[in-house]
């Protein structure tokens, strides 16, 4: 377009098309956003709607003033992590964290934390604890009541459920409990795991730490009744686990020798063990109700008994083999790669062992 120019005026003109361009582009203010945020358009507020708006506020019966602290609970028992999994028997020989640490956190309770649990500071008085409860229990229910209850909550779409895990009955859930019941005559409970495996003891501990009564039982189905006169404003305090504490450390569940039996025998009966074909195959979070009748009947015919608990977790296998230890009775001799294995014991019928075996043995 330009080639019939010569070249000192081809340069003139591409500067002015330049300059002209610059002007035209550029605009006077250099920070020019390409999103600038939209001005919002001013709505008058009357003051009157101000004024009604903080007296609601101020006035509203529903607002929940700030705990004062520390929390006074009058609940007659210890608080512990677990209840229907530790058994406070047994102390540890050591702890894994500091017992000052209390896991309802510092200045939150009226009680002090051991290491294990939140003991009472008052002496319980059974008598006027048992009246309490029947009060709030009121009348049994009819036969009719109790089956429309369990129409109505027993399925498994239920919004009032909660589960029960391998921690068991723990401290938090008898608030979880307490919080269905102010909607809800009763709340179903579906249990898995390792608690499965003594069930008696899981309804007991419902039953007597949150007050209410068990009015339905289905393998690991329960159903907990709040009671005719149970009044959801006055339910009893229940301060909360902020965290989990760890778990302390107690003496060594499986000798290398075996009470009763020397080395060599200890040895040969873990191998036994180990050669048989499993009784059961026991999955991670099952239920394991049965578990107990099994072992029980296997033990009538054999003297080893091997559990496989593949992909359940050796922690977990630990917590059923003290569980069987208890129920059946019987005695763990080893857990390995996951596999249970359990000794009847001795019977009458079973011969003495030699002197001379025990001498050889030390």
């Amino acid at each position: 377009m330009w080639s019939h120019l010569p070249f000192s005026l081809k340069t003139c003109h591409f500067h002015l098309s330049f300059r002209r361009f610059l002007t035209r582009s550029i605009h006077e203010n250099i920070y020019d956003p390409p999103f600038s945020p939209s001005r919002k358009p001013h709505h008058k507020v009357n003051e009157k709607n101000k004024k009604k708006k903080k007296t609601k506020n101020i006035n509203d019966p529903d607002k929940i003033a700030a705990p004062k602290l520390p929390l006074k609970s009058e609940l007659p028992f210890d608080f512990r992590y677990s209840y229907s999994e530790t058994n406070s028997s047994v102390t540890p020989i050591s702890f894994r964290e500091s017992p000052k640490f209390s896991p309802f956190g510092p200045g939150r309770l009226d009680r002090k934390w051991t290491g294990t649990c939140a003991p009472v500071q008052e002496e319980v008085n059974r008598t006027r604890l048992e009246e309490e409860r029947n009060r709030v229990l009121g009348e049994p229910l009819t036969e009719d009541e109790v089956a429309e209850l369990v129409e109505r909550y027993r399925h498994s779409d239920c919004a009032r459920q909660i589960n029960l895990g391998k921690g068991g009955v723990t401290h938090n859930m008898l608030d979880d409990i307490h919080n269905h019941w102010k909607k809800a005559e009763a709340v179903r409970i579906k249990c898995l795991g390792v608690p499965t495996l003594d069930m008696d003891k899981i309804c007991f501990h419902l039953e007597d730490k949150s007050g209410g009564k068990v009015i339905y039982r289905n393998i690991n189905i329960l159903l907990l009744y709040r009671g005719r006169n149970y009044d959801p404003k006055n339910h009893p305090v229940i301060p909360l686990m902020l965290w989990k504490p760890y778990a302390p450390i107690y003496p060594r569940l499986v000798m290398s020798v075996i009470e009763g039996l020397t080395y060599e025998r200890t040895k040969e009966m873990r191998k036994k063990g180990l050669d048989l074909d499993p009784l059961m195959k026991l999955t991670r979070n099952g239920v394991y109700v049965n578990v107990v009748e099994r072992v029980r009947e296997a033990f009538k015919t054999q003297e080893v008994v091997r559990l496989d608990c593949r992909h359940v977790g050796m922690s977990d296998c630990k917590k059923i083999g003290v569980k069987l230890r208890d129920l059946v009775p019987c005695v763990p001799i080893l857990f390995k790669d996951e596999q249970i294995i359990l000794w009847r014991g001795k019977t009458d019928q079973e011969p003495a062992f030699q002197d001379h075996d025990v001498v050889s043995a030390v």
